[in-house]
């Protein structure tokens, strides 16, 4: 592996414990004094001289050389009373907008929303019909615009406002059309699940049959209710069945749809559909069950016949986002695609048919986002982001198609996060480092040169000094079994090293996650920073499973998820006790989701090494999460029950010596509160003292309804009182 180097990141302003104001949760979660602002809903404009971004409930126009507002094509304020600007999207021409208001979640990233067409030319605002909708996407031609309600899928025309109904047997928790299941959404990442074709002739979209699927059950307490509510979904726990998936091709012209030839076993993945340039082809991603294999498959849009073109597959899983960067060259003989194959993420050049043609970046790093290719420039350029300079440096890169000239393009150390312009002229950097919250800066790209900066975050770093925040110390350390692991600590501003500090770990640990990265915050980081000021030591830990570092470092941890995890953060505490200025007897560990699978298992398995732990909304038993991420860590329990169990906190629960707090929202849809029942239910069954909290109908992110500041205020008493 590339070598590289740590350096500890010094904040020039030295404030003494005197001079610090000191920071409380409310001041982070209910006034929001540290909020970072940024620049949101870009879309970059046609020409390539323009882009739009969204302010005040208004969609603004701006000019890309001088990053001066030139229009504001929507304004929300003025449109009716109370119509607050959700999110948006134009016609291919530009000139028309769907403008998406009230929008109202179900799950994590699906929505209904009623939806609104405004015309440019006429000024005139309709609504897409009277019935609330999701995913409202224009036609290529702009003349139709498709949409889901109730487990159909619809589209309009916008010449007479006719509505077609393309599916007619949506039925909930049954039959989904156009939209994703429960399992989809979460773990595949998508919720709209249909794709106009290039010529606007046809709808391709997949068909979810939910039946066998087991149900789970969410009992909500609705308060002034006299009977809790029972909710029911379809949720596929590890070894369980999933829906049967299809996907259909539905012809405008004649109203018949064609059944896409998948192959005979259902018992798959669909984790992505792209039409290809040619809208007779549609391109297909297909997982087996056990996610090892994946197969792109070019669909005849007429007749559904389905050939497979190139095949993925690895000892441990296919990585599913590696196929996000699927792209059709214009020349219509090649495809780009991202591999793991050489044990680092890369990109590699096909042949349409699925000839290797070459590897285009090579080496011990990490491709990290691929950004898009430059097919009108003489060599064909490729932008992309990647870990070259270190795993905790996220720096932006052009490479030519052949994979020579490889130029580094952004000029800061820290996290480079690109939005680059459909014609590539221009691009938008969201910067940070560990030293400096978010700067948002337009550059063009030829030259590098920037255009201005459209945000500098000046007021929060203002009040970061105020606040005498404390710098982010980077470090490495090796394990006892010579694994050299990355981290940092924030120690208190008036540190002494002669003293004896108590030390709280945090860390998330999820495979091909990172925590370590030379950037502003991170998850809690102000809460963090808060319990520095009352004489803690916060130190954070990547450990084996972790991202970056290639793929023998990430997938080390198959077939025996939480094994190496734990070691690591237990090998972590012991070297931060053996440190001159640490209480060894003071050392506890906090986490959230796989954070707090890790924080549970550590207080058992580490009990002579942790003294206090927090789990917030963990899994306790993989057994009791979904089939998409569990089996792919994991197997399937039918094949791997070894793996489920030797790693589960409920297994160990007669190891607990130290003090140790579960929190769970009930209305936890995606890590169920039956993962905490379980792990209290073995605790009371050894005799075990512990404290939980429960938070009546909270989702896994626990903030609805005034919870995030309580849970933080909660947390931090358990902290003073018990580290």
């Amino acid at each position: 592996m590339k070598k590289f180097h740590l350096t500890c990141l010094i904040v020039l302003t030295v404030f003494s414990a005197k001079a610090q104001k000191s920071i409380t949760v409310k001041k982070i979660y209910v006034d929001g004094i540290f909020q970072s602002r940024t620049v949101s809903g870009i879309r970059w404009m046609n020409d390539g001289r323009y882009y739009s971004a969204m302010s005040n409930n208004q969609i603004v126009e701006y000019d890309v050389t001088t990053g001066l507002p030139v229009e504001t094509i929507v304004d929300g304020n003025t449109l009716r009373q109370q119509f607050n600007i959700s999110d948006y999207s134009f016609s291919r021409d530009e000139r028309k907008v769907l403008i998406l208001t009230d929008r109202q979640a179900i799950y994590r990233r699906s929505y209904t929303a009623m939806t609104y067409l405004y015309d440019r030319d006429t000024k005139s605002l309709r609504p897409l019909s009277g019935d609330r909708q999701a995913y409202a996407t224009f036609s290529p031609d702009g003349t139709k615009v498709a949409y889901t309600k109730n487990n159909d899928l619809y589209y309009i025309s916008l010449s007479d406002w006719a509505e077609t109904r393309v599916t007619s047997d949506g039925k909930p928790n049954q039959i989904i059309n156009g939209s994703t299941d429960w399992v989809y959404e979460e773990e595949l990442s998508f919720t709209k699940a249909f794709f106009w074709s290039p010529d606007s002739k046809k709808l391709a979209f997949y068909r979810f049959d939910e039946t066998q699927v087991p149900e789970y059950t969410l009992q909500r307490w609705h308060q002034g209710k006299l009977y809790p509510e029972n909710y029911q979904y379809k949720y596929p726990k590890a070894g369980e069945k999933n829906s049967v998936v299809d996907i259909y091709i539905y012809q405008l012209e004649n109203k018949e749809r064609v059944k896409a030839d998948i192959g005979q076993e259902t018992d798959i993945y669909i984790p992505r559909v792209i039409w290809t340039p040619n809208p007779e082809i549609l391109s297909i991603r297909k997982m087996n069950r056990l996610q090892n294999r994946l197969d792109i498959l070019h669909i005849d849009a007429d007749t559904g016949k389905g050939k497979t073109i190139l095949t993925e597959s690895s000892d441990t899983y296919v990585d599913v986002e590696l196929t996000d960067d699927l792209t059709y060259l214009n020349d219509g003989q090649h495809i780009l695609l991202s591999s793991e194959k050489d044990g680092y993420k890369h990109l590699y050049l096909y042949t349409i048919d699925g000839k290797l043609v070459r590897q285009i970046t090579k080496g011990e790093w990490e491709v990290v986002d691929f950004l898009g290719i430059d097919q009108s420039s003489k060599r064909q350029t490729i932008y992309f982001t990647s870990h070259e300079d270190s795993p905790l440096e996220k720096q932006f890169y052009s490479i030519s198609l052949d994979g020579k000239k490889k130029k580094k393009l952004s000029s800061e150390p820290g996290i480079n996060t690109i939005n680059i312009s459909g014609d590539f002229k221009y691009y938008i950097n969201f910067h940070s480092d560990a030293s400096h919250p978010t700067k948002v800066t337009l550059i063009q790209t030829s030259g590098n040169k920037q255009v201005k900066v459209l945000e500098d975050n000046k007021a929060l770093s203002d009040t970061t000094r105020t606040y005498g925040l404390v710098p982010k110390e980077f470090f490495t350390f090796k394990t006892v079994e010579g694994t050299e692991l990355n981290g940092y600590m924030l120690k208190p501003a008036d540190f002494n090293s002669s003293k004896k500090y108590p030390v709280l770990m945090y860390q998330y640990s999820g495979p091909g996650s990172q925590s370590i990265l030379n950037n502003w915050g991170g998850s809690s980081y102000y809460w963090h920073q808060m319990l520095t000021q009352k004489g803690y030591i916060i130190a954070v830990i990547d450990g084996r499973g972790t991202g970056g570092r290639g793929t023998a470092f990430k997938k080390m941890t198959y077939k025996q998820l939480g094994r190496y995890e734990v070691v690591d953060q237990i090998a972590g505490a012991k070297y931060l006790a053996s440190l001159p200025y640490t209480d060894p007897a003071r050392i506890g560990i906090w986490g959230w989701s796989f954070g707090g699978y890790m924080s549970s298992l550590a207080i058992l398995k580490g009990s002579d090494v942790f003294s206090t732990a927090l789990a917030v909304a963990p899994v306790t038993s993989w057994r009791y999460y979904d089939t998409i991420y569990t089996e792919r860590y994991l197997s399937t329990p039918q094949l791997n029950p070894e793996g489920y169990d030797a790693n589960s906190p409920t297994s160990y629960a007669d190891r607990l010596k130290g003090k140790f707090l579960i929190i769970h929202g009930t209305g936890d849809d995606n890590v169920h509160f039956q993962n905490s029942i379980a792990l209290v239910d073995a605790l009371i069954a050894q005799g075990k003292q512990f404290q939980s909290f429960y938070y009546p109908d909270r989702t896994h992110g626990i903030y609805e309804h005034g919870a995030r500041p309580h849970l933080f205020e909660m947390m931090t008493n358990f902290i003073l009182n018990n580290l």
